[in-house]
């Protein structure tokens, strides 16, 4: 009999070797040309995504932003608390190797034909302990390590993403500080003029309707002053919910004064894999599928059960009064399952079908990744292009403006014209902080896309 025994487990155990192979990152991932345009021969050792957060974003204020936003920030606390739920999940899937313990004592009180109660009772431990011949609680521990490190990955995801909304938060606020100053300027520059129309008119040196033209172009400009105004606040109170504070003034520094890398190197794409958090978490999710698989295969074959228990008891005996002693027992117990209605079957073809799943979403997370990359790329250098030609254009401009005003005082322009040249200028120089502002989003998103700051 015991030789059958222990061949039913041998040939069990031959069969089931697979449940006892470890995770194996793909081998057809999409990595070759991900990034469109980049060398892939650039030093990897150079990537963006290397810096510490402290070095890209430079200065002091958006740096105490930051920090305060990481400890107070209500997402980073709820990640936090979830990677302290995954060690406590693998923790309990290291103890499921070891023995339970149970102390179950009981008592009892027995009369026939109304004679005198007698009194027993057992003071046992019991003890139970599962022996994993089939790898189901190898890969429970294998899956909740996965789980962990997924758990992880998504905590620095979550951090990686907080940095790069605080900043470019912070940033919009200061393109936003500089379009005011810009708007003010203008207006100022406007009501002024709109006086000189309307003193000229009493004398007849101007005509109603460009008096009157002016005016509405000086209230087009108070609505878009109002309303940058409104952006400004909205703005900072979506930083101070960013950061976990009540809404508030933000102590911020000049847009002109900003300094980022000017080295956007996107390095290599298979480095993605391991330092994207969400690549990084989307592996894990593959790796905790492959696991649960194992776990439904393991589920086919026999499980071996050990069980005792030990303790002390008065009821050993009938002849002698109550008498105590002792008492120990062993058992062992083997099941194999033969016919469960499908139920197992079905269990193995689900987990398989989600481990399909989990590499197709591992698949697709590292073509986000690549995406993103190419386009915080070309937008960066888009929008350097188009920093430098609304420069220029605010230099011609300027000088348009500043002939058409003399032109104007000498009678051989319209206001009209001068009107249209000082609106260019204006929505010129607004371009220029518009442009300042997408380059330094682009280098926070390529940052962002890169894996930085997740460390």
């Amino acid at each position: 009999m015991k030789r059958i025994i222990y061949g039913i487990i041998c040939i069990a155990m031959l069969s089931g070797c697979s449940v006892y192979r470890n995770y194996r990152r793909p081998q057809d991932l999409p990595t070759e040309d991900l990034y469109r345009d980049v060398q892939e021969a650039s030093a990897d050792t150079a990537s963006l995504g290397n810096l510490s957060w402290q070095e890209v974003f430079r200065d002091t204020l958006l740096q105490h932003l930051i920090n305060y936003g990481l400890e107070n920030n209500t997402d980073i606390q709820v990640a936090l608390l979830r990677v302290d739920q995954a060690k406590a999940q693998l923790k309990a899937a290291k103890l499921a190797f070891l023995p339970s313990l149970a102390f179950s004592p009981q008592g009892a009180l027995n009369s026939i034909d109304g004679g005198k109660a007698a009194k027993t009772y057992e003071l046992p431990i019991e003890a139970s302990w599962e022996i994993d011949l089939f790898g189901k609680l190898r890969n429970a521990k294998k899956g909740a390590q996965a789980g962990l490190l997924g758990q992880e990955a998504y905590r620095r995801a979550v951090q990686s993403a907080l940095i790069a909304g605080i900043a470019n938060s912070y940033y919009t606020l200061l393109m936003l500080d500089e379009q005011i100053a810009i708007s003010a300027s203008t207006l100022d520059l406007w009501k002024e003029q709109v006086r000189t129309m309307e003193s000229k008119l009493k004398v007849g040196e101007e005509t109603e309707n460009a008096v009157t033209s002016a005016r509405a172009g000086f209230y087009e400009l108070e609505v878009t002053y109002n309303d940058l105004l409104r952006q400004m606040r909205e703005t900072e109170n979506a930083l101070c919910t960013l950061l976990g504070m009540t809404s508030r003034p933000i102590e911020r520094g000049v847009l002109g004064e900003q300094t980022l890398p000017e080295n956007l190197n996107a390095g290599i794409p298979l480095r993605l894999l391991s330092r994207r958090p969400d690549v990084i978490q989307a592996e894990m999710a593959l790796a905790n599928a492959y696991y649960t698989t194992n776990q439904a295969r393991a589920a086919f074959y026999p499980a071996l059960t050990l069980s005792g228990s030990v303790g002390w008891t008065n009821s050993l005996g009938q002849v002698i009064t109550n008498p105590g002693g002792w008492i120990a027992s062993a058992l062992a117990s083997l099941a194999q399952p033969l016919f469960n209605r499908g139920k197992l079957a079905s269990n193995l073809r689900v987990s398989k079908d989600e481990e399909q799943i989990a590499l197709l979403d591992y698949k697709q997370a590292l073509l986000d990744a690549g995406q993103e990359v190419n386009d915080a790329l070309y937008a960066a250098e888009a929008a350097r292009r188009n920093l430098n030609s609304h420069r220029k254009q605010c230099d011609e401009l300027e000088r348009t403006v500043q002939t058409s005003e003399a032109l104007y005082r000498t009678g051989n322009t319209t206001y009209l014209e001068l009107l249209t040249a000082r609106q260019s200028l204006l929505n010129a120089r607004m371009n220029v902080v518009a442009d300042t502002f997408t380059r330094l989003q682009a280098v926070i998103s390529l940052y962002n896309a890169l894996g930085g700051g997740a460390e």
